[in-house]
Order: structure tokens, then C-alpha cells, then sequence
């Protein structure tokens, strides 16, 4: 996102950087006027939020006072010249994969990402003013760390250690130089496995929050112990990339991971909070080492608003930053995401992510979403649509439109019917719920065209995330928050509006970077004893007009016979 704060302008791009809408933005006054580079001579407080994800490592710096973005700044990896040497692959950003549903990324690239990104900072912002640091890392990904590794990081602490950069003063720290990413999919036999050992799919539900997703940490760490053994057996510590970036700025391998972020590694006990001995023993079972070797390469976990140490001497005399800097245990790019937003979350992505605010108890025991922790520790349910968004770009694109044509989709919208006509699509396999693929199929007694297909296909889109959140929805009249590029079309909120009868409301695009600083602030002033309630900033996240149910819309959809009833009888002959 951009901020548009009065008082703030962008930087020219220097030489080398890549002109792209991830320009940063700026004070222009007070920042450039009597500020000396590492002194904090302005009393100023500041929350600095970084974002590990699969293409990019991004941050936003908000000024806790005035709770107002005064920085942000993303790197491309493949398209930034300091970073496109790692290897990996520009169309899926890993690297190449040996087997079919393997997904891994180079973890000194997270490293060298890091001190690219506070070269940057220190240009535009005095990092002695920075005062906490929280992080975001895509979730489930992780690092494997060495028994070398305590020793090597603790050089981090030293006074000449700004002299070096962090890929060769970490050399030998890493039993892997590799990362698997949630990307990962070819862990079919693990996940039965586990899923198995605990008792099958209820028990692993009841115990983690989720049936087992082949994507999840620890069933990935089992297909990397039973791979490659011996990289197992000299990983000292499993961090994962949300807690590993903690760990090199405080210069600690045993930094905890926090329970948000916990919740996506099907080793947690998502109601103690804890490392489960069921799940625990069920991953390591036939690893060298057995359950006790799992659990000493396992940190502790704590709430994602723990603070975890102060910024160590290498980033204090490299980049200026105050050596009382607080560092958060962070969490992942989802947990981060939702941080921003209290209640419940639609995002209108590439996928359709929804986003159900819960009691901590709720649990979805069909298996379709997950149950997580967001970064300042509130319990919500993750569901998604992988064949989202991306199916009405391609829809349009059948009817002669380019991706960015919204226009005469929404005249096209407005004048078609609602809750009348179906069309399934999915031209990949379907998580939520778990189904194949499926080529276009109409269901009722209409002709073609753009405006009936695309309206059809939205509304059986939309109806299959609100039938299989169901299981843990509770039915209010609270808003709906929306994001994505799709909020802006008003013909889809109404739609939304009608299908989950409630008042919508679009926000823009937060980003985990910006919950990271926002996490990050609430965290600082927790720590101090202070309770902060940032989230009623409004200029944080800008909102639209809210959207209300319209009567007959909402008849459409939910009288007896009416669409969501006739998607359901469709669907089973479909899919089952």
C-alpha cells in the first residue's frame, strides 16, 4: 500500500533500483532537516514491520505517536540487483525442484534480503529512532540451523561484527542451506502418516486446529528427516522464517517461535498453546533421534507480542540502530495480516482467503480451514479458495477483456440477475473444499454471454466460501471487512452483502508488513504496562462506503429452493 499522509513525498530512485510502484515514501520535513544518521535527536518512536514473503521482503515504518505510515519500501528478489544471484526461479520464485510439489528457497537470501533492506532504511529514515521491531514470515516456511549455529550467531554481539554482512558472517550456521516454503506439496505420505499415528482426522483436528495440510512444518520436517537424515541429525535448532529473522537480530538461534504462527506446523496444541507429545511423537517417529531429538530442535513458544531481546551490536554499528531496540517474537504473513483488521476478514485475492474471527474453541471439524492466532494473539479461522479471484480474471479474459478491464464487467454486473444462474470453474484442484478440477459448467436455462457467465460464476464462488465456512461462522450482523483488488467493484459487495446477509465494509490492502508495525507498537507499549488500542486509528486503513443487504438480494440467495440451496445440490453431483 501507499501512504497518502500530507507531508510526505517520494524519494527520487537511486541508481540500481527498480522503477516499480514499491517506491518508498518519505517525510519531507521533519526527517531531512537537522537529523544527524544514527542519533536519535527528535525523541521520536517508531515501529519498523518487516515482511519476509515468497517474492519479496518488504517494511513499513509507522510513527507511534501520530499512528501514521512515515516509511515503506519492498525488494523483488528476481528484480532487484542485490538479491537476483540466489537462484531462484523468476515464474514461482524457488529454486529448481528435484521431485514434482517440492518448493524450497535459498535461506541466505532471507539474509542477504535483510541487510538490503536496512541499507535502504538508513538512507531515508535514522534507525536510532526506530524503538521495536516486529516481524512477518510466510507462513509455514522454515530453516534448519546447525549445531555450529549458536556460536557463529553470537559473533552478531561483537563490536566488529558491522564490518562484515550477514551471509558471511553467518557462514556454517545453516545444516541446510535450504528452506522449504509453504509452496511444498509433495508430502502426501507424511501428512497420512501423522494424520494417522494421532488417531485420524478428528484427533488431529482436536489436537493441531487442521487436518494435516501438506504445506504444514512439522509434516514437512518429517519428509526432509527421513530424506536427508543427516542433515537432520546436525540441525541444532528449526526455526521458522517468521522467528528466524528475531534470531539473527538479536543474535539468539534460540529465539521462541509465537503461538500464531506455531498454529501452521501440525506440532502445536492449538488450545494449550503448546508442543503436543501426540503430534510431537507422531512427526519424528522413525527420525534419528526419535521424540526427544524433535523436541530439542524445537524453541519454546510464547504469544506473538513477547518481546524477545534488544537488537544486537552488528546492526547497532552497521546501521545506527538504538541498542535498546525491542525485537518481537513476530508471526506469520497470516496471523500479521489479520492484525489489522478486528471481526472478520473476506480478501479478494489471486485466492479468496476468509478470515473468521473466533472464541479461541472453534474449531472447523470437517477439515476444510485451519485455526490460528493472529500477531497479538486473537483466535480466527483461515479458509481458502485457491481458484479465486484468478477464475473471473480469466473469465473475462474469455470474452475478449484484459485483466485490468473492470468497467464493462460492472456495467455488465449491474444489469444482471442476482442469485439465479450457476457456473462452476476450477481449473485447478480445490482445497475448500478438497475437490478436483472442474471445466466450465452452467447450471439453468440461459444463454451466454459476459454478463450472466461472470455474474453466475462470482456468486458460485462466493456461495462455496460461505457454505464451508459455516462449520465456524456464527451467525451476526457485525461488519464484513473486504480487501483486494475486487472491492472496488461495487456489483461484487452487493453480491457479498446479500450471501452473507450482513453490512459490508471494503478496506484497502493492509499487507503484513504494516500489521507487523502495528503488532509491533501495541507489543512495545504492552511491554511498558500500557494497553495502546492503536487498531481505532482509522487513517491506518482506508474504508469505503458501508454496503447494506439489499431485501431482495438476500431473498434470492436464502429461500428455500434459492441459490444457495440449489449449489448445494449441484455441487454434490458434481464433486461427490
Amino acid at each position: 500500500m501507499m501512504s497518502s499522509n500530507k507531508g510526505y513525498q517520494l524519494r527520487p530512485l537511486q541508481k540500481g533500483e527498480i522503477n516499480e510502484p514499491f517506491a518508498r515514501i518519505i517525510p519531507a520535513s521533519p526527517f531531512e532537516k537537522g537529523r544527524v544518521r544514527g542519533i536519535s535527536n527528535m525523541n521520536k518512536s517508531l515501529s519498523l514491520g518487516i515482511d519476509v514473503s515468497t517474492q519479496s521482503i518488504s517494511a513499513v515504518v509507522l510513527d507511534m505517536d501520530t499512528i501514521t505510515v512515515v516509511w515503506e519500501h519492498s525488494l523483488d528478489y528476481c528484480r532487484d540487483n542485490r538479491l537476483n544471484t540466489f537462484g531462484i526461479r523468476p515464474e514461482d520464485y524457488i529454486l529448481l525442484p528435484e521431485t514434482e510439489g517440492e518448493a524450497n528457497q535459498p535461506a541466505g537470501l532471507f539474509l542477504a534480503a535483510l541487510d538490503t533492506l536496512f541499507t535502504d532504511l538508513k538512507r531515508d529514515i535514522d534507525p536510532g529512532d526506530i524503538t521495536v521491531i516486529n516481524t512477518s514470515g510466510q507462513q509455514h516456511g522454515h530453516a534448519y540451523l546447525s549445531s555450529q549455529a549458536p556460536d557463529v550467531f553470537r559473533q552478531l554481539l561483537n563490536k566488529g561484527s558491522g564490518q562484515s554482512d550477514l551471509n558471511s558472517l553467518l557462514k556454517g550456521s545453516l545444516a541446510w542451506d535450504k528452506a522449504p516454503i509453504w509452496m511444498t506439496s509433495d508430502t502426501y505420505e507424511q501428512a497420512e502418516f501423522i494424520r494417522n499415528h494421532v488417531g485420524g482426522k478428528r484427533r488431529m483436528i482436536e489436537l493441531s486446529g487442521a487436518d494435516a495440510p501438506l504445506r504444514f512444518t512439522g509434516i514437512v520436517i518429517r519428509k526432509i528427516g527421513q530424506k536427508f537424515p543427516d542433515i537432520y541429525n546436525n540441525t541444532e535448532k528449526i526455526q521458522l522464517i517468521s522467528s528466524i529473522i528475531p534470531a539473527v537480530l538479536t543474535g539468539n538461534t534460540n529465539v521462541p517461535v509465537d503461538f500464531g504462527n506455531a498454529s501452521g506446523m501440525a506440532l502445536m496444541d492449538y488450545r494449550r498453546k503448546d508442543w503436543s507429545d501426540e503430534l510431537v511423537g507422531a512427526v519424528s517417529e522413525g527420525l534419528p533421534g526419535g521424540e526427544e531429538s524433535l523436541k530439542s530442535k524445537l524453541p519454546k513458544i510464547v504469544s506473538p507480542d513477547s518481546v524477545v531481546g534488544t537488537i544486537s551490536t552488528y546492526f547497532v554499528t552497521k546501521f545506527g540502530f538504538s541498542p535498546e531496540c525491542k525485537i518481537i517474537a513476530g508471526s506469520g504473513d497470516n496471523p500479521q495480516s489479520k492484525v489489522l483488521v478486528t471481526g472478520d476478514l473476506l480478501s479478494l485475492g489471486t485466492s479468496i482467503v476468509n478470515m473468521v474471527s473466533t472464541d479461541g474453541k472453534t474449531l472447523d471439524m470437517n477439515g476444510y480451514a485451519s485455526a490460528m492466532y493472529d500477531g497479538i494473539g486473537r483466535p480466527f479461522m483461515f479458509g481458502t479458495r485457491t481458484n479465486g479471484v484468478m477464475v473471473w480474471d480469466n473469465l473475462r479474459a474469455r470474452y475478449g477483456l484484459g485483466k485490468n478491464e473492470y468497467i464493462p464487467a460492472e456495467e455488465t454486473l449491474e444489469k444482471a440477475p442476482v442469485g439465479e444462474n450457476l457456473l462452476f470453474w476450477q481449473p485447478r484442484n480445490e482445497s475448500f473444499p478438497p475437490s478436483g478440477s472442474i471445466d466450465i459448467t452452467r447450471i439453468g436455462d440461459f444463454t451466454p454471454d459476459l454478463g450472466i457467465d461472470y455474474a453466475a460464476l462470482i456468486e458460485t464462488t462466493l456461495a462455496a466460501v460461505y457454505i464451508y465456512s459455516k462449520g465456524f461462522t456464527r451467525e451476526t450482523d457485525e461488519i464484513l471487512h473486504v480487501t483486494g483488488g475486487a472491492r472496488h467493484s461495487r456489483e461484487i459487495l452487493r453480491r457479498i452483502a446479500a450471501v452473507w446477509n450482513r453490512p459490508v465494509v471494503p478496506i484497502e490492502t493492509g499487507g503484513a508488513s504494516l500489521g507487523a508495525a502495528v503488532a509491533g507498537a501495541i507489543s512495545y507499549y504492552r511491554s511498558e504496562g500500557k494497553e495502546v488500542d492503536i487498531l481505532k486509528n482509522t487513517g491506518l486503513l482506508k474504508k469505503g462506503r458501508k454496503i447494506h443487504p439489499q431485501k431482495n438480494d438476500i431473498e434470492a440467495f436464502h429461500k428455500p429452493g434459492g441459490f444457495l440451496e440449489r449449489y448445494t445440490v449441484e455441487e454434490t453431483k458434481l464433486l461427490f
